[in-house]
């Protein structure tokens, strides 16, 4: 086989280990510990700070001078000034996350559990979000998108975003207008773990958010586990996320150039991307054709040097059939999984843990990182075999009632008095009792 400049190291499944096939499926190891040591002092001076720490942190990082780190609505028009074509292509995007998220609310439901006894589930949309928007190698209105739209769906009264700054000390035009878009009140002019530390603790003129949103490096992660751990900031989190990855299953009747620029389109997110690609009984020419479109794409790709370190610690593996493909790809637990198969949506019933499934030959990530109208905001690093993508759900919270009639309570209160006395809960019993209620 030809050897090439980028290039994917390969295995065959059948002669590894199930030691060997564990140490292939391994995510970068991240030194947790040395994160939390820089992290924490950061959270600390934003608690006792304020909006003066983030002012000195936006002259030590992004090297920008601010005279404030907020901005307030309403947004000045001048901010949010970007090509005619650019805004109807957010506009698109907007309307066709809006329709899959505004799909997924649903009615309070009730149920009569027995004659009686009637129970409610009912949803409330949490009060005060924090959107955390990353800066640093590229600017995401996507992401601005992909967290603000399902806020407005569930009906979230007050939105903040925080995002770090460009050189010149202003936020990306895109970015304004979504905030405006979506009605956030705020934008933070920060990144990293001291914008989390400001939604989590609240700074002058911008209260403390009840949950936080958005991905980000292995700081920003550090620093949303750290305050949701923290009952001084009785704040939630979406999920824990990791780098980008995406695992692809590919047979014959793929096409070549789709794979590589599928599995390149993750690896250039970072440094510490992770793609793996699964080959399903692949011919050599057609393997060498992937390598190759791998290698050709990769060297002139603008963030070639960034794609060539995750490569770094990427795979492909050669599986003798689409069911061993698929218990591989369960295994992992990809943030991204795309099939190129033939008769690809014949295999969803295989997937057990993925954060998002791309069908087909015509369904590259790239449209669900922007605009197909699924959520791109989604559990790597092997969280996705418990955690589930950001979804309207994501930004609401669920209360159950339950009402009894007399005749509820002394149909149901015996059973209930039993099992109170059974656990040595006697006050649980007597409040039954009380209501008249006799074994």
């Amino acid at each position: 086989m030809p050897e090439y400049e980028i290039q994917v190291p390969s295995y065959r499944a059948a002669a590894l280990t199930a030691e060997e096939r564990t140490r292939l499926l391994a995510r970068p190891i991240q030194n947790t510990q040395k994160i939390r040591t820089i992290v924490q002092p950061i959270i600390e001076d934003v608690k006792s700070r304020g909006e003066a720490s983030l002012i000195d942190y936006a002259s030590k990082f992004e090297k920008v001078q601010l005279k404030s780190a907020v901005l307030k609505a309403p947004f000045d028009d001048d901010l949010m000034k970007i090509s005619p074509m650019i805004k109807e292509d957010i506009d698109i995007a907007f309307n066709n996350i809006f329709a899959f998220h505004s799909s997924q609310l649903r009615p309070t439901i009730a149920v009569q559990t027995m004659r009686g006894v009637v129970c409610q589930r009912m949803s409330r949309p949490i009060n005060r979000v924090g959107l955390y928007i990353p800066g640093g190698t590229a600017v995401l209105p996507s992401t601005a998108l992909m967290l603000g739209v399902p806020a407005k769906v569930a009906g979230c009264p007050h939105v903040v975003i925080s995002t770090p700054v460009r050189k010149d000390g202003t936020v990306a035009p895109e970015i304004v207008y979504i905030a405006n878009k979506i009605g956030a009140e705020a934008i933070i002019l920060a990144g990293g773990a001291q914008a989390i530390a400001a939604m989590a603790y609240g700074i002058s003129g911008v209260p403390k958010v009840n949950k936080i949103f958005g991905p980000g490096n292995q700081f920003v992660t550090a620093a949303k586990m750290h305050v949701q751990n923290d009952y001084g900031a009785l704040v939630a989190i979406d999920l824990p996320a990791g780098p980008s990855e995406v695992l692809v299953i590919a047979d014959e009747t793929c096409n070549p150039e789709s794979v590589a620029l599928d599995l390149l389109s993750q690896a250039e997110h970072g440094l510490d991307s992770q793609i793996i690609l699964l080959t399903v009984s692949l011919s050599p020419e057609m393997f060498d054709r992937i390598q190759k479109a791998i290698n050709d794409h990769a060297l002139r790709l603008s963030r070639s040097y960034i794609i060539k370190h995750a490569i770094k610690k990427s795979v492909i593996v050669q599986v003798d059939n689409v069911d061993q493909a698929f218990e591989w790809s369960n295994l992992y637990g990809p943030e991204h999984l795309v099939l190129h198969l033939k008769n690809a949506s014949s295999y969803i019933p295989k997937i057990d843990n993925a954060g998002s499934v791309f069908v087909g030959p015509w369904s590259p990530v790239s449209m669900g990182d922007y605009a197909s109208g699924t959520n791109h905001t989604l559990p790597t690093y092997g969280y996705a075999s418990s955690y589930s993508g950001v979804s309207t759900d994501s930004f609401l919270k669920y209360i159950t009632t339950q009402e009894l009639t007399e005749e509820g309570i002394q149909r149901l209160g015996p059973t209930v008095i039993r099992l109170a006395e059974l656990e040595g809960l006697t006050a649980h019993a007597d409040a039954v009792r009380v209501r008249g209620v006799r074994l």
